[in-house]
């Protein structure tokens, strides 16, 4: 059997589960605390502008009464002039905030909205919208906020990531290109270029499933390509009639940044034994570093993995020498390690954390050798 449309409002899931929502006996719920709970509902649903805009003057319209039900009664009249949104845009948003279970209308004969009183004149009842769910699901919405603050910073480190890797990978080639011209590249880049047309501009966006995992493993394969084709990734080879000391220009930079040191530590050197075990994060050099040679080498290819341009490895060997330079680098990447583990994520920019650093080390104000030590012992401790 047909049965013909009376004209009021469909009836809909959303609006039939918001009517179970009720509040406590003897609860007064005043505009300030109603307000409070529509600012979260808003974040937490993601309100579109006009959606929060009405909203806000339907909760702005609470009276503060002692019922069991949080009822306003504004006419859409109402709501145009305080809103500037045109009717039909008042009666949509009426029909998506029930359907977020944030309202409930409560419809009279005539589908007119206004209060019943008493003999007495006192307002005891009332036809318009209950706004009881938004009050009622208070924690729910403080913990959707919590959830979504939590994958935006799980979202944000995987951008940086990310950024990390590209950046290493973008080092890398450039290196290729500079000091291998000759070899062919076109693998990796063809694969570069993909990547990056994949990668999201925006870090709202959600990076495509994967692609965190294909660019570390992009920047592996450009790295140990440029590992293979020079000495141990430095791309520079040893002259064999060269009869100097091939540590001579890095103890010469050693020497020179000692001088500046306030204090000097007997027996004590920036030895690659001593970089070793204050920063362990340099195993994933995957390298083994037992000279001064080597020891630079890591400082220099795991300058990129600090997001640092190569100038600011260039400076830093002009201003405090190579080997003090590399074991900026890596003390610089162990304590970036350290804040990522933590979860404190005070160091927002590690490439701009080592430049201040070798500024303070040229000037004397930070004394490399006594931060090593320091780091050195509270590992051991």
């Amino acid at each position: 059997m047909h049965i013909a449309s009376t004209g009021g409002r469909r009836l809909v899931h959303a609006a039939l589960a918001a009517k179970k929502f009720a509040l406590e006996a003897g609860c007064t719920v005043t505009r300030k605390e109603l307000s409070a709970a529509a600012r979260d509902a808003e974040k937490a649903l993601g309100l579109r502008p006009a959606q929060r805009l009405v909203l806000s003057e339907l909760v702005a319209c609470w009276g503060e009464q002692e019922w069991e039900k949080l009822l306003v009664w504004p006419s859409n009249d109402r709501l145009v002039s305080r809103t500037g949104l045109n009717a039909r845009s008042i009666r949509r948003i009426i029909v998506q905030l029930t359907d977020l279970k944030l309202i409930v209308a409560k419809d009279s004969p005539n589908g007119k909205r206004f209060a019943i009183r008493n003999f007495a004149g006192d307002i005891i009842d009332a036809y318009g919208f209950d706004l009881t769910p938004i009050y009622v699901k208070r924690r729910e919405w403080t913990a959707m906020l919590a959830e979504q603050k939590v994958m935006r910073e799980i979202r944000r480190r995987a951008y940086g990531e990310v950024t990390v890797a590209r950046r290493a990978t973008e080092e890398a080639l450039n290196a290729l290109a500079q000091h291998f011209p000759g070899l062919d590249r076109s693998d990796i880049e063809g694969r570069y270029r993909e990547l990056l047309s994949r990668t999201p501009t925006r870090s709202m966006a959600e990076l495509p499933g994967g692609l965190l995992l294909d660019w570390q493993n992009l920047r592996n394969l450009a790295e140990e390509a440029f590992y293979q084709s020079g000495n141990g990734g430095l791309g520079v080879q040893h002259n064999e009639t060269d009869k100097g000391s091939p540590s001579e220009t890095c103890t010469k930079g050693f020497t020179k940044t000692r001088a500046v040191l306030p204090k000097e530590w007997p027996g004590e050197h920036l030895s690659s034994e001593l970089i070793l075990e204050a920063c362990p994060t340099v195993s994933d050099y995957g390298r083994p570093i037992r000279t001064i040679d080597e020891l630079v080498g890591a400082g220099r290819y795991l300058r990129a993995s600090l997001g640092a341009h190569e100038s600011a490895w260039t400076e830093a060997v002009a201003e405090i020498g190579p080997v003090s330079a590399a074991a900026a680098v890596i003390y610089v990447l162990q304590l970036y390690d350290n804040d990522v583990s933590s979860g404190l994520q005070k160091i927002r920019n590690p490439g701009g954390y080592f430049r201040a650093l070798v500024r303070m080390v040229k000037s004397g104000k930070i004394n490399l050798e006594v931060e090593l030590l320091a780091m050195r012992r509270r590992r051991l401790a």
